[in-house]
């Protein structure tokens, strides 16, 4: 009965790492991060901006996408001892039914994410965001970086093509097959957040901002303590 015994623990213990969900072996270190911006004829609308008078949502949130390529170049240009951090991203828009990619997914390059949000200024059309969601998931699935994320700045509620919460279940399926994860968040930025609680339900990170403060603060937070994780990552021996 002993010999029996010891022979299954080490039988358990191999059922149960087959049971675990390791890293994808493909990938290497670096975070993958996808941005999609609402450019929905809604973001015309004004909101409070930080000097308390009213400017279009497109503005501010203009002005938060610079705010965050300047962050995502800090901490890429700030690596533990000195060396760089691999940063890939993308910025995927709206784009009559479906989504495009304004910046096309690969390399972290914050001028360029700086001089789009300086030219945009014509939003239009509906809100397609679970093909937007669809698209810019699907980029940092196939990006072969161990940390896979997607941030959505919305004012809308979709109204062109598949549910996000839809989406996001067959990204999730996809991603475990892989054996990896993919991280959502969504800022709902002057929209009711209960329009996401079917993406919340999966795992999404829902926040909701009302002014440009709240906003610049919530993206702050998805930055700080979701996507980057700074203060997480161990120092490299020597």
């Amino acid at each position: 009965m002993k010999l029996i015994h010891l022979i299954a623990i080490p039988i358990a213990a191999a059922v149960l790492c087959t049971n675990a969900v390791p890293a994808y072996s493909a990938d290497e270190e670096g975070v993958a991060v996808a941005i999609v911006y609402d450019t929905s004829g809604s973001m015309n609308e004004p909101v409070r901006n930080e000097t308390g008078q009213s400017s279009p949502k497109h503005l501010i949130a203009n002005r938060a996408l610079i705010a965050i390529a300047n962050r995502i170049q800090t901490f890429a240009t700030n690596g533990v001892a000195g060396s760089p951090r691999k940063i890939h991203a993308g910025l995927f828009v709206f784009q009559k039914d479906g989504s495009r990619a304004a910046l096309p997914f690969g390399p972290f390059d914050a001028a360029a994410f700086t001089s789009w949000a300086r030219d945009f200024s014509k939003p239009t059309g509906g809100t397609p965001l679970g093909n937007a969601l669809n698209a810019a998931g699907h980029a940092v699935l196939n990006a072969g970086l161990t940390r896979k994320h997607v941030l959505v700045i919305t004012d809308g509620i979709n109204n062109i093509g598949p549910n996000p919460a839809e989406i996001l279940a067959k990204l999730k399926q996809e991603a475990g097959q892989k054996q990896t994860g993919v991280s959502v968040h969504f800022v709902a930025f002057d929209v009711d957040a209960k329009v996401f609680d079917g993406v919340k339900k999966l795992g999404a990170t829902v926040v909701v901002a009302s002014n440009e403060s709240q906003l610049n603060m919530q993206l702050e937070f998805i930055l700080e303590k979701k996507i980057l994780l700074e203060e997480e990552e161990p120092l490299k021996q020597k």
